[in-house]
């Protein structure tokens, strides 16, 4: 599966031609982000110095949007420390120190801990403003490991298994719900699997009707009851442009309308790839 690229805000920073800065950089696969400020420290603190700058959150939201998109991507923060500097910490040296407090800065900001690792280095120098150290931090983004391909075969398995055994939604009398079994939730999974992979696919979902009332009637419930179909699938994430949906009211029972079983049977939908 492609990775999603994030859309990315560049923020123009005007600096003058003395100025001295470190460029805060998010660089990986599907993420490029570029800003001349930066997360910074005081010399001999370990603690991030707020509030970080609107350019620097913007990049935090960026990555944040890809991490939730990417969910098995993992980054390591190398935090960095002059040897001149005291390490007053429980760590092994400050630039491990900062490294765990921009890490935990980002968590505050709704980013997962378990998506970064942490290490620190001592260099002889860094780039200061006075007494402050200007972004003393790297952020390598480990290579996402491409989706094996998937021979076409197993689509059509997919396919034959799904049609095979459709998904089909049950209706209470006149009304919908969207409560379903493991079992339904796995056909549903299938069905979501199978449509980004098969980029022609379309979605047929038929509506039916026990014969209580007048037979206009329950093909104008049949097809409410295709369209609350599709727009749970919808909801799933299958796009409601690739779902046709048709009634075909009480004309196809599958049960015995004479009985309170075989009625709750006919009021269905039936979920089949086209």
């Amino acid at each position: 599966m492609k990775t999603p690229t994030v859309d990315t805000e560049k923020v123009p920073v005007v600096v003058a031609q003395d100025a001295i800065f470190v460029p805060f950089i998010l660089n990986g696969s599907g993420i490029d982000y570029h800003t001349n400020d930066n997360i910074k420290f005081l010399k001999n603190s370990f603690a991030v110095v707020l509030p970080v700058s609107d350019s620097v959150s913007i990049g935090i939201e960026n990555l944040k949007t890809f991490l939730i998109a990417n969910p098995k991507q993992k980054i390591t923060i190398t935090g960095y420390a002059t040897s001149d500097e005291k390490n007053t910490t429980s760590f092994e040296n400050l630039g491990l120190a900062r490294a765990n407090d921009i890490k935990k800065y980002f968590v505050s900001k709704g980013l997962l801990a378990s998506q970064f690792d942490t290490k620190g280095t001592i260099t002889d120098k860094w780039k200061t403003s006075s007494d402050t150290l200007l972004g003393p931090a790297e952020y390598k983004f480990e290579a996402l490991e491409a989706a094996p391909a998937v021979s076409t075969d197993e689509w059509v398995i997919l396919k034959d298994k799904i049609n095979g055994d459709p998904l089909i939604l049950h209706f209470n009398t006149n009304k919908s719900s969207d409560k379903l079994t493991d079992v339904e939730k796995q056909k549903v999974a299938d069905l979501v699997k199978y449509m980004e992979q098969v980029k022609d696919a379309l979605i047929l979902a038929v509506g039916h009707t026990d014969d209580v009332g007048n037979r206009d009637s329950n093909v104008a419930l049949g097809q409410k009851r295709a369209e609350f179909s599709k727009n749970y699938l919808s909801k799933k994430g299958i796009d409601g442009a690739r779902i046709t949906i048709e009634s075909k009211g009480p004309d196809e029972p599958i049960g015995e309308n004479t009985t309170k079983e075989g009625k709750a049977n006919n009021r269905r939908t039936v979920i089949t790839i086209k």
